[in-house]
């Protein structure tokens, strides 16, 4: 049976490497992003017992592949094995070892059988794939543990939990050892906050004691903006920033902090090549109007005396949606080109870099806006070349502005056909440290092309 076996000697203890594995959002984190996972079930209570669910690729041709752990022995190893999937056999087993010099060693080791007929052909097919996987969850755990390592626990209640943002921050600060309440609108489960902006209600009880609030919730930009379509998304945003405002200045032990979420919209569509940063002046245009309504909806929170914080971000990359997911299709097929002139400035961010920024802004003594974008915005069609590139792609086939406007209206004259040059300059005057400040890197972690 074929063996792949792969080690990184991590500056953790093994107790802390082996807690964070054990930790709910940890499945979650270590998943490849480019092989858009998604966990449909998990049952059991911990690494040795648990069983997962879970669909891989694009649907209608994703993989379900279920897996049971097993064998696990406390802060030292666990495995499991697939009992569906697209291997004949296949048994992973997780180690944690004292390193001689301090830290641990983690090791993977993976005994795993192709079906009948395609050994030969797929062996080295699949240790291609797994060096992938593996470079990116071992990069991944010393990353999340670095940013945690000088963090004590919270209680941090996050709205917009089920988002692109907001699914990945909730297991981010899972592994990093801090209590998550998920503001949801469905029935509670444990943990959870109901709430529904809609109607302004909220279990405002469950929220005594938090010691951080990180408000993402709100209807996607994306789609041709109707009336209708522009009167949801300045609301969703407007009254559930409102009514968490009002909420937390009213309780007995408020949060310290209430992270409320903006855009790099703020600015307008159109800047040019302004370098733009927090004490810039708002911009034009739909989306400046909402952002400028979203944040001032936050001064309940202010007068009461919280720290708020308004993370303005930009073009959020990652492989599992938003836009460098919408992306990739026409970019594989050569058909990423240059949107309109490919002269707009992009504004851009890995998604790693925008959870670690919100957990930044949790932290650190900042307040007011704070733009989260890299410090490196690009022109799109640079974006373009280096997506193309990273893919082994041309980027030669454009999307003429008239086409935009066609199909998307004021949306697309906004988002895709302007541009901001957003610089990051309080965050980093705060301390923070980008995981991926240039482009290319942030591509080839996201889709796994090293």
């Amino acid at each position: 049976m074929p063996e792949f076996r792969v080690r990184s000697t991590l500056p953790f203890p093994p107790s802390r490497v082996w807690a964070w594995h054990a930790a709910p959002g940890a499945l979650e984190r270590l998943l490849p992003p480019w092989d858009a996972p998604r966990v449909v079930s998990r049952t059991g209570t911990g690494l040795g017992d648990a069983r997962v669910e879970m669909r891989m690729g694009p649907e209608p041709f994703a993989v379900t592949w279920v897996a049971q752990h097993h064998d696990a022995v406390e802060g030292l190893e666990f495995s499991d094995r697939a009992e569906r999937g697209p291997f004949a056999a296949w048994d992973h087993r997780h180690r944690v070892d004292p390193a001689p010099g301090g830290g641990c060693v983690l090791t993977d080791h993976i005994q795993w059988a192709l079906p009948r007929g395609l050994g030969a052909v797929g062996e080295p097919f699949v240790t291609r794939i797994l060096e992938r996987m593996f470079a990116f969850r071992h990069q991944r755990t010393r990353e999340d543990l670095t940013m945690h390592d000088a963090h004590p626990p919270l209680r941090i209640a996050v709205s917009g939990a089920s988002g692109l943002i907001g699914a990945q921050l909730v297991a981010f600060l899972t592994g990093g050892g801090h209590t998550v309440h998920r503001l949801v609108r469905r029935a509670p489960e444990a943990g959870d906050i109901a709430w529904d902006p809609a109607r302004g209600t909220i279990d405002a009880a469950a929220l005594e004691g938090v010691d951080a609030v990180v408000h993402l919730a709100g209807e996607s930009v994306a789609g041709r903006w109707t009336d209708s379509r522009r009167a949801a998304i300045r609301e969703s945003r407007v009254a559930g920033t409102a009514l968490l405002a009002r909420t937390l200045a009213g309780l007995s032990r408020p949060p310290r902090v209430f992270v409320s979420a903006s855009a790099v919209g703020w600015y307008g569509h159109d800047r040019g090549e302004a370098e733009l940063d927090e004490d810039s002046t708002a911009g034009t245009g739909f989306l400046a109007e909402v952002c400028r309504a979203w944040e001032a909806a936050a001064d309940p929170a202010r007068d009461g005396g919280i720290r708020v914080v308004h993370p303005r971000i930009g073009v959020v990359l990652s492989a599992r949606g938003g836009a460098l997911a919408q992306m990739l299709t026409p970019a594989r097929m050569g058909g990423g080109g240059p949107i309109g002139t490919g002269r707009q400035r992009l504004s851009w961010i890995a998604l790693d870099d925008v959870l670690g920024a919100l957990l930044h802004c949790i932290v650190a003594d900042v307040r007011g806006p704070v733009n989260l974008v890299a410090p490196n915005p690009v022109a799109q069609a640079t974006f373009a070349r280096t997506l193309g590139h990273v893919l082994h792609r041309p980027a030669v086939v454009p999307l003429p502005a008239f086409a935009v406007r066609a199909a998307f209206g004021a949306m697309g004259e906004e988002i895709l056909l302007g541009g901001q040059r957003v610089l990051p300059r309080r965050l980093e005057a705060s301390g923070y440290r980008f995981l991926r400040p240039t482009l290319e890197e942030a591509l080839r972690f996201e889709l796994g092309m090293p």
